[in-house]
């Protein structure tokens, strides 16, 4: 457990600006947000009480522009200092501020622009830009502003004209604000806030319709951070790497709530593509991913020693399996013996380290996952490292986590137990439901009245199925609604297939489908850099998509199927499979920006070839 900072009152009544004073006050020196300046190759960093002068600077200028108490801004930025400080600055104000997904389709933003009722979006550039415009006409939206951080060189005409009033900058902002900052107004602003006022409104990622705007209150958040810190062991004022979007509750948590809550460091990565890069020159001791990170992840280290010579590749396996065994002493509950204490002690200093080091996790203390199933294989092939990633689980709902593993008892392959304040418990039909102060009010509604999320008990429910066992450990099974029931009417979860798919290497990313059908068939995406080392080492060449039709490569995909399908029941083993060549991602359309599946894009858009499988 983390060192409880100074409560300046009960968790379950502060709000989240109250904590913000405490950090100025007490850590004020202390660094709190990093972030590489667009000019330079290092981090630039703010302690506490510069962050609270900027936000205040920051709510003048909002102020100025005339957002009011409970109103949404929206706000539309990667990972970088102008989207984190704004959120404060709004919530300081009393506003709600609503991150959109820079992924959106032009629709999902209409929707999200004309559900909140916003006036005000904050934007990051001129692509953004040419997407908001069009809606300061939108008769169905009440926008009328639009700010931009980077401006485009040829003025706000980028993307459409933009009506004369209803177009300004991120440093005109900032710099009216510094002007007009009074230090009594802010002060009086902010304490005008309760804990069950409105902190931030979550849009969902839409995988089954549009987003829907989850209501979250600055007692859902703080009562959380307060259980997570009582299950996570981190060193005072520990950093996090924050690279998720902040349209995401996880990284919400992670990157703005929980920060402010421990006083702790946040490294800005407005590029999820350099997290690698990233981890490596600042060696976290905190890792948070979801699950398509980590096997991403895991495949690259796979890549890496593959290419190491056999005597290298054997002392790595044989540490691996030492470092295994030793885990499951740990989650078993049990004091690993003396010998086998010495043998972990010895393959972690002379293999495992050394290699973790290249990586920068040679510090780790806490690493997660969340937001999806995690692979078992990928669980295991970490814990040969002796990383245990602390698996999670939890809703936007939830404000985030609501059933956790911890160094203090964790199962692989579970979501974990409970965190103080949350209720566990599963329908007759195996549907998880959650009941607690951390549980959002509920949905807001187009006409601003919220739509309640629990029933009259105070009960959620997740659609989530799963179980819980006999010491009080969460199992998932799948999404409710993803559940496939064959035509012979038996229940199949498709996460549990494609899992089993994916251990094998080669297998990136899979899709099973077979809802009314017989039998399943299977949609597979090669992952590219082990792929690319395997035919490598069979004097294979190619891109990822020769290799997708190449005769070894298919051959060796049929018989990764044959070999999920011997471990799989009859019900759940795949028939047929297609091997795509090209990957899934949010940009396409295939994956959420948390990179979970949106199965019914993926069945539109390769209808047919899944009715071929079908027809064959």
């Amino acid at each position: 457990m983390t060192t409880i900072l100074r409560m300046p009152g009960d968790p379950g009544e502060l709000t989240l600006p109250a904590l913000l004073l405490r950090n100025a006050e007490d850590h004020g020196a202390l660094p709190a947000l990093s972030w590489r300046a667009p000019d330079a190759t290092g981090w630039r960093t703010i302690g506490w009480a510069e962050v609270r002068r900027r936000v205040g600077e920051l709510a003048a200028g909002y102020r100025a522009l005339g957002v009011r108490r409970g109103e949404i801004v929206l706000l539309m930025m990667g990972n970088r200092p102008e989207h984190w400080l704004s959120d404060l600055a709004l919530v300081h104000l009393g506003a709600v501020p609503a991150t959109v997904y820079g992924t959106a389709a032009p629709g999902q933003i209409a929707h999200v622009a004309r559900h909140s009722g916003a006036r005000l979006a904050v934007v990051e550039g001129p692509r953004e830009l040419g997407r908001w415009a069009p809606l300061l006409d939108d008769a169905g939206a009440q926008l009328e502003r639009l700010v931009v951080v980077e401006p485009p060189a040829d003025g706000p005409r980028t993307g459409g004209p933009v009506p004369a009033g209803a177009y300004g900058t991120y440093a005109e902002l900032a710099a009216r604000g510094a002007e007009l900052f009074d230090a009594g107004a802010f002060e009086a602003a902010w304490r005008q806030a309760d804990a069950g006022d409105t902190l931030t409104v979550v849009y969902t990622s839409g995988t089954t319709g549009d987003p829907k705007g989850v209501v979250i209150s600055h007692r859902n958040v703080l009562l959380n951070a307060l259980a997570l810190d009582g299950a996570v062991e981190l060193p005072e004022h520990a950093e996090h790497l924050c690279y998720l979007p902040f349209a995401h509750i996880a990284e919400r948590m992670l990157g703005i709530y929980l920060p402010v809550f421990r006083a702790s460091q946040v490294y800005l990565c407005a590029d999820p593509a350099a997290v690698a890069a990233s981890a490596r020159e600042l060696r976290p001791v905190q890792f948070f991913g979801v699950p398509r990170v980590w096997e991403k992840l895991a495949a690259s280290v796979r890549a890496a020693l593959a290419r190491l010579p056999e005597e290298a590749r054997a002392a790595v396996e044989a540490a691996g399996e030492c470092a295994r065994a030793h885990v499951d002493c740990r989650q078993r509950g049990e004091r690993p013996s003396a010998e086998l204490a010495a043998r972990y002690a010895r393959a972690k200093a002379e293999v495992l380290d050394p290699l973790l080091a290249r990586a920068g996790f040679d510090r780790l203390v806490w690493t997660a996952s969340a937001s999806a199933p995690m692979p078992p294989e990928v669980v295991r092939f970490w814990a040969g490292f002796g990383i245990v990633i602390m698996d999670a689980w939890g809703l936007t709902e939830t404000a985030g986590v609501a059933t956790t593993n911890s160094p203090g008892g964790f199962r692989l392959g579970s979501v974990g137990r409970p965190i103080d304040g949350v209720e566990v418990r599963t329908a007759p039909d195996g549907e998880i439901e959650v009941r607690g102060r951390t549980v959002c009010a509920g949905y807001l509604r187009a006409d601003g009245t919220v739509e309640p999320a629990t029933d009259a008990d105070g009960w959620f429910a997740t659609g989530d199925i799963g179980r819980v066992d006999a010491d009080g450990f969460l199992w998932l099974t799948d999404r409710k609604k993803e559940m496939i029931v064959t035509s012979t009417g038996k229940n199949v979860s498709p996460a549990l297939v494609e899992n089993t798919l994916k251990e094998h290497p080669l297998i990136g990313q899979a899709l099973v489908h077979g809802d009314g059908r017989s039998y399943l068939v299977a949609l597979l995406v090669l992952d590219a850099e082990p792929a690319a080392a395997w035919a490598a080492r069979r004097g294979i060449e190619g891109t990822v998509a020769e290799l997708a039709r190449h005769p070894a490569v298919q051959e060796e995909i049929e018989r990764a199927v044959e070999a999920a399908n011997a471990r799989l029941n009859r019900t759940e083993q795949v028939k047929r499979f297609s091997l795509l060549s090209e990957e899934w991602g949010p940009e396409s359309g295939e994956l959420t920006p948390s990179l979970k599946l949106r199965r019914r894009v993926i069945r539109h858009k390769y209808g047919q070839l899944l009715e071929r499988m079908y027809a064959m």
